[in-house]
């Protein structure tokens, strides 16, 4: 029974495995907008995280934007505990961040960067030359969030971008493998916990090998699905469940979706802001840090915690300054918990 309610009621899915995870089944949660940056700026579609459905795998937040042309602009702002996943569909985006990377991602380049216990970075769509007189070139992505295991979630920060992922291909699809294994291609990027992440064309029936140790999620970005005798559009995100070998589904012609999926990741995860953490008290530390930050001299910014992206000092024009963290809210802070009825 598909249910396009923010809290779902509807639909039970059975319990696959000791952690309760969601067997076979197909829920539709419906995506949400959100300001981008401000009021003013880019808005995106957020269906992850959702009240009740926290994770897919270990993929704990997936954001989609466009196609618009309003600039993506998103000063300095630090993170903690995940990596976050990059996929431009449309325009250029410039990426800098407090490991030194300053780089250029472009639609079919990944970029990746490991957060681990503090990293800083900012996001600019690449704009034309004012000279010229160009029009702003269509914006459109996808920014996703992985949440590290507890074995990893203090690494030192990385970043890593990639510009010759695999592919795979079979009857009716054509997949490029983002993160993890899809249909026997192998992404290069480093991933800390059994994942996969694939960009997918389609038209027709198409028969997509899946793990059945894994959940999974798909996402339309054009075109549309029908899987399990239920028609899957563009807007919600698409639920999966855990157990399937493979997922049977019929394309309309031109249709391209976001398949998303990990082994169920058990830990309990406190996500506010920009922090992926487990407690109250260590994601207040964290927004603590950051907010200290803001007094330090450049020298001594750069050996705190989430050091500092070049490139937006007090010169740089409309790029200068930092995303200040919000207050924290006035009761203390819960884990993201799974609801297993619906």
């Amino acid at each position: 029974m598909t249910n396009l309610e923010v809290a779902p009621t509807e639909e039970i899915c059975p319990p696959a495995g000791p952690g309760g995870t969601a067997g076979p089944c197909l829920q539709l949660w419906p995506q949400r907008e959100v300001p981008l940056g401000g009021v003013r700026a880019m808005n995106v579609q957020r269906t992850l995280p959702q009240r009740g459905l926290p994770t897919i795998g270990a993929w704990c937040f997936l954001d989609s934007f466009g196609p618009d042309r309003t600039a993506m602009s998103v000063l300095p702002h630090p993170h903690t505990g995940l990596q976050t996943v990059t996929w431009p569909l449309a325009g250029n985006i410039r990426h800098r961040d407090s490991v030194g990377s300053d780089v250029v991602v472009r639609p079919g380049e990944l970029n990746i960067m490991t957060a681990g216990r503090g990293v800083s970075h900012s996001e600019f769509a690449v704009l034309p030359d004012p000279d010229a007189g160009a029009l702003l070139p269509l914006q459109r992505g996808l920014q996703l969030w992985v949440a590290l295991p507890d074995s990893d979630r203090h690494r030192e920060p990385a970043f890593e971008q990639h510009r010759d992922l695999p592919t795979a291909t079979g009857p009716g699809f054509t997949a490029t493998v983002m993160v993890g294994e899809f249909a026997g291609a192998v992404s290069p990027a480093a991933m800390y916990s059994p994942i996969v992440g694939a960009d997918i064309a389609s038209e027709g029936r198409a028969v997509l090998p899946l793990n059945t140790a894994f959940e999974h999620a798909v996402l339309v970005l054009d075109g549309g699905l029908t899987l399990d005798g239920q028609e899957v559009l563009p807007g919600p995100l698409g639920f999966l469940g855990a157990g399937r070998e493979a997922l049977d589904v019929e394309a309309q012609p031109g249709t391209r979706f976001l398949l998303i999926g990990g082994e169920p990741f058990e830990e309990e995860l406190l996500m506010w802001w920009n922090f992926v953490g487990r407690t109250h008290d260590e994601v207040e530390q964290a927004r603590r840090d950051w907010e200290a930050q803001a007094d330090l001299p450049d020298a001594e910014a750069r050996e705190a915690r989430y050091g500092l992206v070049p490139g937006h000092g007090p010169d740089a024009g409309a790029e200068a300054g930092r995303i200040p963290a919000p207050p924290m809210p006035a009761v203390r802070l819960a884990p993201r918990r799974r609801s297993h009825e619906f």
